[in-house]
């Protein structure tokens, strides 16, 4: 039995090797049981074991793979478990049961549908082009569930018909970045950063990157792009698909680490694509640039904040625009994961909101929540998150991750901010007209 979570081991994708480690990290779950009430993978896992009289190792492989195919990679048991590495035990069980995914993407499992849908869900960036390119009629084609059009994409590729799907923007952000004409920073610039922008904002919500610089430039931040970047690559991982993920990862660190050398700091506006850059990498890539760029990358809010708290640095606390009365926020499973606090929340109350926090999964957790065979558990997911946005009764809803505001908004009718984007309005910053 081999206690690792490392694709380049010799023995990650042995079936036997595997199953066994799976059985010793069961057995610990199933003794400890904290994460009984965190999310659908754990209480499956002690039924089944319940029902064998408490014998783990009578768990048959499908049984095995039931806990596989409920967990959506929230990350969330890492926060509970007292047993992660370094522990002696070492038990890592997101990073198990993407390896028992990655022993079934390897050997080709999941059958056509799923093969397709991992194809059409990994390649963000190909997608991202040609739907920016012809956005309206990509957004028409698209944007009510059920149509004829997502039916077919639901039984060809494994896309849920009745998934709200985010539309796509006409001008992407980094195409904005790049045509744009910069004002001179609000105040004395105080540091420089190189957005890696990602594929959910470079394409399909532009405004958050767009609110990001701004509010950056006027607390005296420089910003860039990172040159040469693509996706990050979580679609790939998340299915199992470790060679394309890491190849895509490769190309990332080095255009990342040759911005780091340059003198800038990075900033990732999704909390999902930051958890990648900060954890993934440095495993999954590995070597010094890996790590220099994980020392170096910080979520968009996390860096304001770091500014507001440093020596020598400040923010800009004159908030003279439209302030909403209350904020109900939303805390992304993957921002949490990071282990920063609630930095979001912590730059929301600086405008004067009173914030109440939503703590609670939306369900989607990169590309799970999108996929048919996990559509209807995935709402079950989100059903707590829409009764406590509706609970809160907020004036707006904020969240970071540019996914769970679409789930939000599928489940309560209601269109969730990104923070900064609530902090430009706040400095009286008005948004600019929506090119979707």
């Amino acid at each position: 039995m081999t206690v690792t979570y490392d694709p380049k081991h010799p023995a990650y994708y042995d079936e036997a090797d595997l199953r066994a480690e799976m059985t010793r990290v069961y057995d610990l779950c199933h003794g400890c049981r904290l994460c009984f009430n965190l999310c659908p993978p754990f209480p499956s896992l002690f039924e089944m074991i319940d029902a064998k009289d408490g014998v783990v190792a009578d768990l048959t492989p499908a049984e095995q793979d039931r806990v596989v195919d409920e967990c959506y990679q929230c990350k969330l048991c890492y926060l509970k478990c007292p047993y992660v590495p370094p522990h002696e035990w070492q038990l890592d069980f997101p990073r198990l049961l993407l390896r028992a995914e990655a022993g079934r993407a390897k050997q080709g499992g999941g059958g056509m549908r799923k093969k397709l849908a991992d194809q059409v869900l990994g390649r963000t960036d190909l997608l991202g082009r040609v739907a920016t390119a012809a956005a309206p009629l990509a957004n028409r084609m698209t944007a009510t569930p059920g149509s004829l059009v997502r039916r077919v994409l639901d039984r060809s590729a494994g896309i849920a018909s009745e998934r709200l799907l985010p539309p796509y923007a006409r001008t992407r952000f980094t195409t904005w970045f790049r045509r744009r004409a910069p004002g001179p920073l609000g105040r004395p610039e105080q540091a420089t950063v190189a957005i890696f922008p990602t594929c959910l904002v470079d394409y399909q919500n532009p405004d958050i990157g767009k609110d990001l610089v701004k509010v950056y430039e006027r607390n005296g931040v420089s910003c860039s792009l990172v040159e040469g970047a693509q996706c990050c690559g979580a679609p790939w991982l998340h299915a199992g698909h470790m060679e394309q993920f890491e190849a895509q990862g490769r190309r990332n660190v080095a255009a990342l680490a040759a911005a780091v050398r340059a003198g800038k700091d990075i900033v990732v506006p999704q909390p999902t694509c930051g958890y990648v850059l900060k954890r993934d990498y440095p495993l999954h890539v590995g070597g010094a640039d890996a790590d220099l760029v994980a020392s170096r990358t910080s979520d968009a809010a996390e860096y304001l904040w770091k500014l507001h708290q440093g020596e020598g640095t400040a923010l800009d606390t004159d908030f003279r625009g439209a302030v909403p009365e209350t904020t109900a926020y939303h805390v992304p499973c993957h921002l949490q994961a990071q282990s920063i606090g609630l930095r979001s929340r912590d730059l929301l109350k600086l405008t004067g909101t009173t914030v109440s926090v939503v703590n609670k999964c939306s369900g989607i957790d990169g590309t799970w929540g999108y996929r048919s065979e996990h559509y209807a558990e995935s709402r079950q997911v989100a059903r707590p998150l829409a009764e406590a946005i509706t609970k809160a009764a907020a004036d707006v809803v904020a969240g970071d991750c540019h996914l769970a505001n679409g789930a939000i908004l599928q489940e309560t009718g209601r269109q969730a901010l990104h923070p900064l984007q609530l902090m430009a309005r706040a400095y009286g910053i008005p948004p600019e007209a929506d090119e979707r």
